[in-house]
């Protein structure tokens, strides 16, 4: 049984402290007990009480209308609204973190695979998942979930992704080259394989050489493969303050493409070297994806 702070409730549900403070003293919608020690503490069943309260609000429902729903009414209304095309996705995202607290695989499941149908792979990845993955990567870096939650999601993303790109046609003859890694020690894939996808669905060719590899390899595969560029995603390695030099000791390996540098270390390249893009977002890398093309065109 989960025991969250009211910090956690706020990182996964995206409502501030002080409204569910207020939803709690006014309406009585959650139950906090206390430790021991006399430290406020909240449950499972406040924090899925939580997301469906917060997902009806979000949709224009009132708070007083909400609180005097049944707990049996609001997920009754939450399951439909989190089924809806509609342009915010606060309620969808709700439900999904509501299943992956529950490891409930087949909801999981439904919900994504409804997601990806109504409004696409690419756009359902940049406007749900990527969404999801931060409030998850932040409650799991605080010791608020626990890896089979985290584990749960990722894999069934990553499953969705192999098969969707694997469906893809092959890159037409003289499309631009692409070579993706991931640095020695990295394992999480996530976003490059993501970039994998988008890279196939735009016509690109890609070689995916994942996670873990050393940057030798790298240069021997840049010297095979020619690309004209490379493509890497910084999440837990290099440490920080390595960053700048394994950035310079790529380009060196690789003098001739186009360097790529993504993720929650990259900003710290610091000054990129030659030939480098520094994108922030995934909508960034996405856009720089037709700039790329258009220097290799102009070439």
């Amino acid at each position: 049984m989960g025991q969250y702070s009211i910090s956690d409730l706020e990182q996964l549900s995206n409502v501030k402290a002080h409204t569910i403070r207020v939803w709690e003293q006014r309406y009585g919608l959650l139950q906090p007990a206390r430790t021991a020690a006399n430290i406020r503490y909240y449950s499972d069943d406040d924090l899925r009480r939580l997301l469906n309260v917060a997902s009806l609000c979000e949709r224009g429902l009132r708070i007083s209308a909400v609180a005097r729903l049944s707990e049996h009414e609001r997920a009754q209304a939450v399951g439909a609204l989190a089924g809806e095309a509609a342009a915010g996705h606060g309620p969808r995202i709700n439900a999904l973190v509501a299943a992956m607290l529950g490891l409930d695989e087949p909801l999981l499941h439904r919900l994504l695979g409804e997601a990806v149908a109504q409004l696409g792979l690419e756009p359902a990845m940049v406007e749900v998942v990527y969404p999801l993955l931060r409030r998850i990567g932040l409650s799991w870096q605080a010791g608020t979930l626990n890896a089979a939650q985290e584990h749960l999601v990722s894999q069934l993303v990553r499953q969705r992704l192999l098969v969707a790109a694997d469906g893809l046609p092959a890159a037409p003859a003289g499309a631009p080259r692409w070579l993706l890694f991931l640095p020695e020690g990295e394992l999480h894939e996530l976003a490059l394989l993501f970039i994998n996808y988008a890279l196939r669905a735009r016509g690109q060719q890609v070689l995916f050489l994942g996670q873990n590899l050393p940057l030798a390899d790298v240069e021997a595969a840049c010297r095979a493969f020619r690309p004209d560029a490379v493509a890497t995603v910084l999440t837990a390695v290099p440490a920080r303050e390595r960053v700048p030099a394994f950035a310079a000791e790529l380009r060196r390996r690789c003098p001739g493409p186009q360097l790529v540098f993504y993720g929650p270390l990259a900003q710290l390249v610091g000054t990129p070297p030659a030939g480098s893009h520094l994108p922030a977002l995934i909508t960034d890398f996405l856009a720089l994806i037709a700039v790329l093309g258009q220097l290799r065109a102009g070439q």
